[in-house]
């Protein structure tokens, strides 16, 4: 029940209701969460890991059904499966009985869910579970419905109230219904060791697509590069910064490795009357961080941020290869 005395924010007054409703929502919901993590630590986890490892071993596919939220759940559950590398698809359990069942063969795993574990639109894949054999794994609050005792591995969730404040409204049950999910998904993606790379194949669009692409899709590379040989003059280098419009100069030796690197921030910190006279030599900074052309786009993000620069050389063996600008990589949304 709504609390009679309202809560207090630190320098606004009273909360609006609307906000107190959704703190006494994500509360109950969290405590859903939080006794689905007991459950696991009890009794539950030694079913997890059977579940982990029956989809781990099956030679087909995560076969994902469900009715009303629960199968909007499972929708999610086989979407988050499948982009983690455990091949999966989603089945509305009442259309299974109209052709439907045709998509499930022998060498896949059923996974139901239902909180009540009573709906009769689940005969007909119990029955087809059953008939042919098909390991079948319900998600449910009640182990001893009919989906429970039908099915060979049961998941029971633990019972927790709804959000709704008449205790009717799917919201706490269909959260934990996904939180078990994600946690397969996530069990068998550690358990398999799917990398950063293997999730790219899945993911080629977006935003996270994009961070999943690697430094040498957006590198500038050629006479878009800043470069100038040790040795030049200020006045030299001044121009090709102002020419290439990165900010920066990348100083290379006879080989053309990289051994310093001149940047916009150099110029200031070292402004002086003859400043335009000295070599580059004097200015430049040494040992200028880089990266290689095979560094996915999110690890090289990590380094801008984490040196707080704007700016990364991309080398091979030693040589410059390329150059990467914070503004390119938020022109193409990755960062």
């Amino acid at each position: 029940m709504p609390s009679s005395k309202p809560l207090m924010t630190a320098s606004s007054g009273p909360i609006p209701d609307s906000v107190e409703s959704a703190l006494r929502t994500l509360e109950t919901e969290s405590g859903g969460i939080n006794a689905l993590a007991a459950a696991l630590r009890g009794p539950l986890g030694a079913t997890f890991a059977k579940v982990v490892d029956l989809i781990r071993n099956a030679k087909g596919r995560v076969i994902v059904t469900g009715l009303g939220k629960s199968g909007h759940m499972g929708r999610k559950i086989a979407a988050t499966l499948a982009s983690t590398g455990t091949p999966a698809f989603f089945v509305h359990a009442a259309e299974a009985g109209h052709g439907d069942l045709g998509m499930i063969t022998t060498d896949d795993v059923i996974m139901a869910l239902s909180w009540s574990g009573e709906q009769p639109e689940m005969k007909n894949l119990v029955n087809y579970s059953a008939r042919f054999a098909i390991p079948m794994i319900a998600v449910t609050s009640n182990a001893s419905s009919s989906l429970g005792q039908a099915a060979d591995l049961v998941i029971e969730l633990p019972k927790a109230r709804e959000a709704c404040p008449h205790n009717l409204a799917p919201t706490t049950s269909t959260l934990m219904q996904a939180a078990i999910g994600d946690a397969i998904a996530i069990a068998l993606l550690e358990g398999r060791g799917f990398t950063a790379l293997e999730f790219a194949h899945f993911h080629p669009g977006g935003k996270l697509g994009a961070m999943l692409k690697f430094v040498r899709d957006y590198m500038r590379t050629g006479a878009e590069i800043p470069v100038k040989p040790e040795g030049t003059k200020m006045s030299e280098a001044v121009v090709e910064m102002s020419a290439k419009g990165l900010g920066c100069v990348c100083i290379v030796n006879a080989a053309g490795e990289a051994v310093g690197i001149i940047t916009d921030g150099d110029l200031r910190r070292h402004m002086r009357p003859d400043l335009l006279t000295v070599t580059v030599d004097e200015i430049m900074t040494k040992q200028p961080k880089s990266v290689p052309p095979s560094m996915l786009a999110t690890e090289m993000i990590e380094v801008l941020n984490t040196r707080k620069i704007t700016t990364l050389l991309v080398t091979e063996a030693g040589k410059v290869v390329g150059i990467v600008h914070l503004h390119d990589l938020l022109r193409a949304g990755v960062a």
